[in-house]
């Protein structure tokens, strides 16, 4: 799945293993999300942080999915790494 592909309402996790929920439907490499880390917020996130977006809710059952970045993104991650 794409960054481009995440809906409003969707469940994402973080790279750095946070939770969150998608608030907006734009695309590209800057998504607004809330967020539920140290405290619960609401900002902006870049797209190469998101890794796995749940797609079925089942019971016990959830159903996570990978994200395939796109070269902008992978290079975007690249450059603030070497920041």
């Amino acid at each position: 799945m794409k960054t481009n592909d995440i809906k409003k309402g969707m469940r994402i996790q973080m790279r750095n293993g946070w939770y969150g929920t998608m608030y907006d439907n734009a695309k590209g490499n800057i998504r607004m999300c809330e967020i539920e880390g140290f405290e619960k917020e609401i900002g902006s996130v870049y797209s190469h942080d998101i890794v796995k977006v749940l797609v079925t809710q089942t019971g016990f059952n959830p159903t996570w999915v990978s994200i395939d970045h796109t070269p902008a993104q992978n290079n975007m991650r690249q450059m603030v790494e070497n920041f």
